[in-house]
């Protein structure tokens, strides 16, 4: 999975598989390893949609276990498919070329290859009076123009046959002056009306409010406590942000792809024709790059690899990881023999398309939702501990998480084990008020949904976490969320504290929080977190990072490469994605749209 191999070959067999997450299924294909099997993907994707279509809602009510005992009644489809599959991949006979008495060439007469050298520059003049822009009060003056060398055209051409080479040009230049002249005087007549407008205006900003008496707080009389202090507006819509979404959804990443961009440039322009070069050059172009039916050798590959590797990088994926993923799709790719119309850039493209995509995919898939329920059963508190250096947002996803989970009917108990950054204490306070104002406990039967645990600044965070885990136990809370501080992964008495704080607690999942700006930080900050977390563990089997939540994904447009590079060195999965600055700012990961976003140009 690497480096997108999904195919394992044993003695004479090879067999291909194809993995559904939703479904906890594996579609698996044997075949003789002799045979170049076209259609062999294409029968494996077309039999997995069949068969889970076909026993979706048997799989959904009785679930996974379900497949043990069940019967499928498949094998008149699969010889079905199989059909389709090898009748698709006939190969095709030839399209003969055309003879040049066929072609569009053969019917022009010599007469109008040959072109008159005074010619040429009308035309392109004429074409560039009827493309140019021009404004309602000067359409009348040109339309005359146009009109009267309308009339005057035959006379001249006969004219032109009389002239000589000297007066031709002569007077070509004088129609370019007064061409010139004339668009030089349209071009300078708007200046005065720009000139009208003098002086510079302050800027009104929307958000902001034009009276300098409301925003003045130097006589205020609260200075600043709890008691007193005013009672702060809280509008819903900002800390929501889409009030038409499904409540307790999370969401997939979205990005439209190239290839969608250009189909719908394709429907919006059909009849827009073609600037790319013709003739013989644009035959070798196209020509140019194509494999036929023979082996791919690495020298193929080189430079295209390079170039991958090179975008890759670009994309904010670390350069050793963009290494190994070109190495490893070299590999993949050596020996394959090619269509007769295939590319090797696009080959070595689509390869390390499958490679990312499968990379992303997470090999044991974190349901948190699942857990929790499972959790209630045992009738214990689900813990969760956040981790990671400074400032990626670990307070702000972690408020984002318990609003998803109220959403979802859990109730959830923050624990605030950051008791060295000033104003972490008061950040999650004000987190749980919020959310409390979103999810008060009229609406909940009573019940409180949120509660901040804290003890103040200076106190060891382990033994906090310990009894909120203790206390949430007691009060009957579903979720327990661990705040911690901060850390580089260099500070070892730091990394110590938080592997002490995950070895005593022991929490059911362990998630660092990333943003998404960084590139070769990304590896150098999991590799130390885990093995920092190793280290400083007693236990025979230390517990490591379980998780990957990616925040300020709304601030790098397409460069991705943060996710394949903590994916991959880790292969842990992305549970959580943070896309912007509202509750409701929190995706799931979607492979293929993060892999479209990587490998755009």
């Amino acid at each position: 999975e690497r480096g997108g191999n999904n195919s394992f070959t044993h003695e004479a067999l090879t067999l291909k598989y194809k993995l559904d997450n939703q479904f906890e299924l594996v579609f698996v294909v044997g075949f003789q390893k002799i045979l170049t099997l076209t259609y062999v993907d294409k029968l494996i994707d077309d039999v997995h949609k069949e068969f889970r279509d076909k026993y979706r809602n048997e799989f959904q009510q009785k679930g996974t276990l379900g497949l043990l005992n069940g019967t499928f009644d498949f094998r008149d489809d699969f010889m079905r498919l199989l059909r389709e599959a090898e009748e698709s991949s006939k190969v095709r006979a030839p399209t003969v070329m055309k003879t040049f008495e066929q072609s569009l060439k053969s019917q022009k007469t010599v007469k109008c290859m040959i072109e008159t050298r005074g010619e040429k520059p009308k035309e392109k003049v004429k074409n560039k009076k009827n493309k140019g822009p021009k404004k309602e009060g000067a359409e009348a003056a040109p339309a005359a123009g146009k009109a009267s060398t309308g009339d005057k055209q035959p006379a001249a051409a006969g004219e032109k046959e009389e002239l000589t080479k000297d007066e031709i040009l002569q007077k070509n230049r004088e129609e370019f002056f007064k061409r010139h002249m004339k668009a030089g005087e349209k071009s300078r007549s708007p200046k005065p009306e720009a000139q009208k407008e003098k002086g510079k205006k302050p800027r009104v900003w929307d958000l902001g409010n034009s009276n300098a008496k409301v925003l003045d707080y130097s006589n205020s009389a609260t200075n600043g406590s709890a008691e007193t202090a005013p009672v702060e507006e809280f509008d819903p819509d900002l800390a929501l942000g889409d009030r038409n979404r499904e409540p307790g959804r999370l969401y997939d990443l979205e990005y439209e792809s190239d290839e969608e961009a250009e189909e719908e440039k394709v429907i919006q322009n059909p009849s827009k024709p073609s600037t790319k070069k013709g003739g013989l050059g644009g035959m070798f172009g196209m020509l140019k790059g194509l494999v036929g039916s023979k082996s791919l050798t690495r020298e193929d590959m080189d430079p295209v690899l390079e170039k991958m590797k090179d975008h890759l990088i670009a994309k904010n994926v670390a350069a050793e990881i963009a290494v190994q993923l070109c190495e490893s799709v070299a590999k993949k790719l050596e020996g394959k023999v090619m269509g007769t119309f295939t590319t090797v850039t696009s080959t070595v493209k689509q390869a390390l398309q499958e490679a990312l995509v499968q990379i992303l995919q997470p090999q044991r898939r974190v349901d948190v939702l699942r857990d929790v329920m499972d959790a209630q059963r045992h009738r214990r508190p689900y813990v969760v501990t956040f981790c990671g250096v400074n400032g990626v947002g670990k307070s702000t996803n972690l408020a984002k998480i318990s609003f998803w989970l109220i959403e979802n009917g859990f109730s959830v108990l923050i624990a605030a084990c950051d008791t060295f950054r000033a104003g972490a204490v008061e950040q999650l306070r004000t987190h749980t008020r919020r959310l409390n104002a979103l999810h008060p406990p009229e609406s909940h039967g009573g019940r409180t949904m949120v509660q901040l645990y804290e003890k103040g600044y200076g106190k060891d965070a382990a033994g906090i976490a310990m009894e909120a885990i203790s206390y949430a136990r007691n009060q009957g809370f579903d979720v327990v969320l661990v705040d911690t501080a901060g850390r580089m992964q260099d500070n070892a008495p730091l990394m110590t504290a938080l592997a002490k704080l995950i070895a005593v607690n022991a929490p059911d999942l362990v998630l660092f929080v990333g943003e998404a700006l960084v590139g070769n930080e990304a590896v150098d900050q999991l590799v130390k977190f885990n093995k920092a977390l190793a280290d400083h563990s007693m236990a025979q089997t230390p517990r490591l990072i379980d998780g990957i939540v990616l925040t300020k994904f709304d601030t790098i447009d397409d460069k991705v490469g943060a996710a394949i590079s903590m994916t991959y060195i880790t292969s842990k999965p992305i549970v959580f994605v943070g896309t912007g600055q509202t509750y409701c700012d929190l995706r799931s990961l979607n492979a293929k749209a993060v892999v479209a976003a990587l490998m755009k140009a």
